[in-house]
């Protein structure tokens, strides 16, 4: 059985803290717009949590993606 390399910490760190900032970047923007297209068509409330939510699902899938092809190209383990 091959044995796995070691953590590199550094890469992980920068991972971690690019996951962050993407994150709150993409979530809240991504829920924004909902928001604001809720307000723009004068929805009811209900339709505009609707719209909200939606935003936010897409916007934590873009993260999932981002950061999927984030480990892609700096790899935690050398």
């Amino acid at each position: 059985m091959a044995e796995k390399q070691p953590i590199n910490t550094q890469k992980l760190v920068t991972l971690i803290s690019l996951g962050i900032l993407v994150g709150v970047e993409l979530t809240v923007m991504t829920w924004a717009a909902g928001w604001a297209l809720g307000g723009i068509f004068e929805l009811p409330p209900l339709f505009r949590r609707i719209f909200e939510a939606a935003g936010f699902i897409a916007g934590v899938a873009g993260l999932y993606y981002f950061m999927r092809s984030a480990i892609k190209a700096e790899p935690i383990r050398e």
